[in-house]
């Protein structure tokens, strides 16, 4: 249970690393580039996913095994879902509820939190 409850909280402090990087990609290509939102943030996430893989990885799994294409794709798949998740809820909060963006955006993230560490622990470093 101990380590249990260390990993998350290294899945945790890895996954504020994550929304630093997505939510800077997203305000740089919304804000400053003058995309259109749903894919600056599609962006931001998929940059996000390559920083928490390689971190999760080595810090949080303790994975030194040879970094391998499965295991990415499986980590991708999972994170794909958690894109999809991620942006429903997105979308149900912006547009619907009227959060404001950003807030909708880190409340979204933070719905898909457990999915994504959850299924990263059984499926993609067991």
């Amino acid at each position: 249970m101990k380590i249990w409850i260390m990993r998350m909280i290294s899945f945790a402090v890895i996954g504020t690393t994550g929304m630093i990087v997505d939510f800077g990609a997203t305000w740089v290509l919304r804000e400053k580039a003058k995309m259109n939102e749903y894919l600056a943030n599609a962006i931001g996430f998929a940059l996000a996913v390559i920083n928490n893989f390689l971190l999760n990885k080595y810090w949080t799994f303790h994975d030194f095994r040879t970094l391998t294409a499965m295991q990415f794709s499986k980590y991708a798949a999972i994170s794909l879902v958690g894109l999809s998740l991620n942006s429903l809820f997105l979308y149900l909060l912006h547009k619907f509820l009227r959060i404001p963006f950003y807030w909708a955006k880190f409340l979204a993230t933070a719905l898909v939190f457990l999915w994504n560490f959850i299924a990263n622990s059984y499926i993609t470093f067991s």
